[in-house]
């Protein structure tokens, strides 16, 4: 077509548009260029440049492993559930006669957690249940996984089992747990005989807020898979948390704490947490539990570096509780010690 016509002009205004193409670059439309890209010192490029490149590498290997690692997670035999309140909660009973006590695992914890303090407090005629909490362990994902949700979810609980009125339970909230089991008891006081706060002061323990929207998948997919494929970081978290005289956690102990942490609605549990963190009471909500009727008790770990003497005696005031009860172990008191524990929860559960 002759370079005179029209449609020829237009061809070669869009050519000096677009500009001539160099061997070694192409160089994009003008309108689709990065504002002020030009105008940035070389350096300057060449760090972001590396930066996209890195975050584009890391995004793909990221994918790749978690494409890598999918599959169905492991579970035990045998477990049990009850639903009720649109929870489907998996739970581990021990005795058949005498008070009932509840024990509510904190966060990233599950029933089996007390696998020893249970039979401990069965032999001495109490019906102890436990639960995993939704979002963690082997209960169904059911967000949100705010303390009033859980909350719900322990007396949906207590309900389905018919522990109400005469036959209400004692609640050993561990940890996080405190926050559910002190909501629980100003929720439903018909189904709550006494509150223990174990190892837990029920206030918040959040991190920057901007970490729920900074560690998102498929990055929060990866560092829960790698961290939970380490049996060695496993075993190091829960020798700091248990102390010396906890037992030495076998295979299949580190499986214990793994397998509930590779379940459905854990990742969504995590990035809540990341936002919101550890569930925690409000200020009105610890008048209420000061304010309410029910029996309370603040039990610690004698070594806990999670919870100080003068914090647990702060809770006790908080919550309109006598001095604090210590009982040898760290964080995890209920491995540590759980005959003396048990005898300082047998106590509370046969006062008056």
């Amino acid at each position: 077509m002759p370079s005179g016509s029209a449609e020829g002009r237009a061809n070669e205004d869009r050519a000096a548009e677009v500009g001539p193409v160099d061997a070694g670059a192409v160089r994009l439309p003008r309108g689709a260029r990065v504002p002020g890209w030009r105008r940035l010192p070389r350096w300057v490029r060449r760090v972001l440049a590396v930066l996209v490149v890195f975050l584009v590498a890391v995004t793909i290997a990221s994918f790749s492993y978690n494409l890598a690692t999918d599959g169905t997670p492991p579970r035990p035999a045998g477990l049990r559930f009850v639903k009720a309140g649109g929870f489907d909660t998996r739970y581990l009973a021990w005795g058949t006669t005498g008070p009932p006590i509840v024990l509510i695992p904190g966060a990233f914890e599950t029933a089996d957690t007390f696998g020893a303090l249970g039979p401990v407090l069965a032999a001495e005629h109490h019906r102890v249940y436990a639960i995993d909490l939704t979002g963690t362990g082997y209960s169904a994902p059911s967000p949100p996984f705010s303390a009033e949700h859980l909350a719900g979810q322990v007396v949906a609980f207590l309900r389905a089992e018919h522990l109400t009125g005469p036959n209400a339970a004692i609640l050993v909230g561990h940890s996080a747990g405190a926050a559910d089991v002190g909501i629980a008891a100003v929720r439903a006081p018909d189904a709550v005989r006494g509150v223990i706060f174990l190892d837990g002061d029920a206030t918040p323990l959040g991190g920057p807020a901007f970490l729920g929207s900074l560690v998102i998948n498929p990055f929060r997919t990866t560092l829960v898979r790698l961290a939970l494929s380490s049996g060695s970081l496993i075993r190091a978290v829960y020798n700091s948390q248990c102390g010396p005289d906890c037992p030495r956690l076998t295979d299949r102990g580190v499986n214990t704490w793994r397998w509930p942490l590779e379940q459905p609605g854990f990742g969504a549990e995590m990035a809540y947490v990341l936002s919101h963190g550890i569930t925690s009471m409000t200020s009105a909500e610890f008048r209420a539990l000061k304010a309410a009727r029910v029996p309370k008790l603040v039990v610690a770990g004698a070594s806990d570096p999670e919870m100080s003497h003068s914090d647990a005696d702060a809770t006790a005031r908080r919550i309109g509780a006598p001095s604090p009860v210590y009982v040898p172990g760290r964080h995890l008191t209920m491995i540590a010690s759980p005959r003396q524990l048990a005898a300082v929860i047998g106590t509370f559960a046969s006062a008056p």
